[in-house]
């Protein structure tokens, strides 16, 4: 157990929303004394440049894994009554369910998920699916085009479901943990360095100037993402590379997020007959008047060097905002504001993640491999991480399952 008194230098390696929340909650730790410790979170690119600031930002009391769940969950709610998420990151609670639908005719023609390299993003788990609650089309979900419809399914009671705008929240967070006193710098990391099997340092280069610099550390918790393999080539993390849109829809939504399956005709061409597809693309309304909607991943590319580097597939969003126009009058004639990619962090070695806790050298923590759960895990995972760090065990859920020592 860690002795609260001594000198701690306190690295984190990643500027997502994993990294930002260990930041958070180490500052906020019962333990932490900024005159003693320090905490520095280290990020290549920006704050929020990968994922954390591309992904849905769906949180959800039927997400997985279970153990983690229902902390984070919670901790979501009381970060926004005491931050004023509401506003300031667009924390609500929302409507969820599976729609069923047959699509228009497409202006051009698809071939999506045809090339065989669409790679499930797993949120319908079978848990997950198991829930599912025979349902009638909810009032407020008028911008879906009714006499598309072939069914609707709820996904969640009231409460167990919601959203936060994954951008503002990571960054606000990233915020709240230098108001404490943790400081963030950008710069690539070179290396972790031991010292009779104990992290001593972490040497970086620096994105302003590419310089290296190395600074001592007590404790380096490794929060990369897909990219934790680049420092800790050990670690079991994979990457998926998954594609998004934002669209500024010609009337306001109300709060609901979908799950799709929708059939999208074949164009007519009587030289080049073909048969219909199947999109599955997720629509999440936000609160801002946008609406967010991502398509299957794919591993077609590699994990480019910094969030900085990755391509983004013109056409893979092309196609993910003609399926959703097959169904909204809304979202076909609205606004595209933002066509991305981002990498997702998965565990090679298990179904689903993340791998959270001491990896067996002293001083080095491991919180990576949250999939497409990221968002909704991460509160969670950063108030464990504060506990590793400063009481040297999990206090707040048993994460055994979750034991990076089982895997490395």
């Amino acid at each position: 157990m860690s002795v609260p008194s001594e000198r701690r230098e306190i690295v984190i390696i990643g500027g997502g929303i994993i990294g930002c929340c260990s930041a958070y909650y180490l500052t906020r730790h019962p333990s932490f004394d900024s005159s003693r410790h320090s905490v520095t979170l280290l990020e290549a690119s920006e704050i929020a440049g990968g994922a954390s600031g591309k992904a849905g930002g769906l949180l959800a009391l039927w997400a997985y894994p279970s153990n983690i769940v229902p902390l984070s969950y919670k901790l979501h709610a009381e970060l926004a009554k005491e931050h004023n998420g509401k506003e300031i990151w667009g924390y609500r609670q929302v409507g969820c369910g599976q729609l069923v639908a047959r699509g228009r005719p497409l202006q051009e023609k698809k071939d999506a998920g045809r090339d065989g390299n669409s790679v499930s993003l797993q949120k319908r788990s079978p848990a997950a699916m198991g829930k599912l609650k025979t349902a009638q089309m909810p009032e407020g979900l008028d911008w879906i085009e009714s006499g598309l419809v072939r069914g609707y399914e709820s996904m969640s009671d009231p409460g167990e479901t919601a959203q936060v705008h994954p951008y503002l929240f990571t960054t606000s967070i990233a915020k709240l943990a230098e108001e404490k006193g943790a400081k963030i710098t950008l710069g690539s990391v070179a290396s972790i360095d031991y010292e009779n099997d104990a992290v001593k340092s972490v040497t970086y280069t620096a994105k302003e100037t590419g310089q290296s610099h190395t600074i001592p550390a007590t404790d380096v918790v490794v929060a990369a993402g897909p990219w934790t393999t680049s420092v800790m080539p050990e670690a079991p993390i994979s990457a998926t590379r998954a594609h998004s849109v934002v669209i500024r829809p010609t009337r306001p939504t109300s709060a609901h997020t979908l799950f799709t399956n929708i059939e999208i005709p074949a164009d007519f061409d009587p030289a080049n007959p073909s048969r219909p597809t199947v999109a599955t693309p997720e629509i999440y309304a936000r609160p801002d008047d946008t609406v967010y909607a991502c398509g299957e991943g794919d591993q077609t590319v590699p994990l480019p060097s910094t969030t900085a580097d990755v391509e983004v597939d013109q056409k893979r969003c092309q196609d993910i905002i003609n399926q959703v126009g097959a169904i909204s009058d809304v979202l076909r004639d609205g606004e595209v504001c933002a066509r991305q990619a981002c990498y997702l962090p998965n565990v090679t070695a298990i179904r689903g993640g993340p791998l959270i806790g001491h990896t067996g050298t002293k001083g080095l923590y491991l919180a990576a491999g949250h999939t497409c759960w990221g968002i909704q895990n991460a509160p969670g995972t950063g108030k464990l991480i504060s506990e590793f760090v400063f009481d040297g065990r999990a206090k707040s859920a048993n994460i055994r399952s979750l034991d990076p020592r089982s895997f490395l």
